[in-house]
């Protein structure tokens, strides 16, 4: 039995000071949102939306992120330095597993994120 789940529409991502983190996402990494100024503001990254919600305000405690968030990127090295000029600091060195590259660093909540990008065709011999 299936229940039909056709995709994942958004991600929450908690936060404590929802404006530090609206100006992290739609000035600091740039992801503009098309209800910037609603209670819980939505961040398109194309295939799911990250959805930031102050988990306090429904009686929640606020976690962040342990398992980064992978934001795809044309070029992670050019991601990082612009980032990195922008006071954002990485955790470690850039990491080239054999099939991508990834940059880890966290919001300005404490959520864990990546800068990712594939390079390797799939297993299948599809590109990324």
């Amino acid at each position: 039995m299936t229940i039909g789940v056709e995709r994942t529409d958004f991600v929450s991502v908690p936060v404590t000071d929802m404006e530090r983190a609206r100006r992290f996402y739609s000035e600091t990494l740039g992801i503009p949102s098309p209800n910037p100024d609603d209670a819980w503001p939505e961040f398109p990254t194309g295939n799911v939306s990250l959805y930031l919600v102050d988990p306090t305000a429904i009686g929640a405690e606020f976690k962040p992120h342990s398992s980064h968030v992978a934001l795809r990127v044309p070029d992670v090295a050019e991601a990082r330095r612009k980032l990195e000029g922008q006071g954002v600091e990485f955790e470690g060195e850039i990491m080239d597993t054999g099939v991508c590259h990834m940059a880890f660093f966290k919001d300005t909540e404490g959520n864990a994120l990546m800068l990712h990008r594939r390079y390797a065709p799939y297993r299948d011999g599809s590109q990324p």
